[in-house]
């Protein structure tokens, strides 16, 4: 089963892996962080294929997935 590590501090909340995921699995968190960011968060972890095609669509290197 996949893991995807979102770094809530280093997003900045452009949708582009919202937008990447095929699954539809990413959505934008209510929390803001320190730099006033809503970031983006996994809400259904149980069901990511491990693709990783969100991580390599964000410009900030904030997502990370481990297989």
């Amino acid at each position: 089963m996949a893991k995807t590590f979102i770094n809530p501090e280093r997003c900045k909340g452009c949708t582009l892996c919202i937008t990447a995921c095929p699954k539809k699995l990413i959505a934008l968190s209510d929390k803001i962080n320190s730099k006033g960011y809503h970031p983006a968060t996994v809400t259904d972890e149980s069901a990511c294929i491990g693709c990783a095609l969100c991580a390599r669509m964000c410009p900030d290197c904030a997502i990370t997935v481990e297989k």
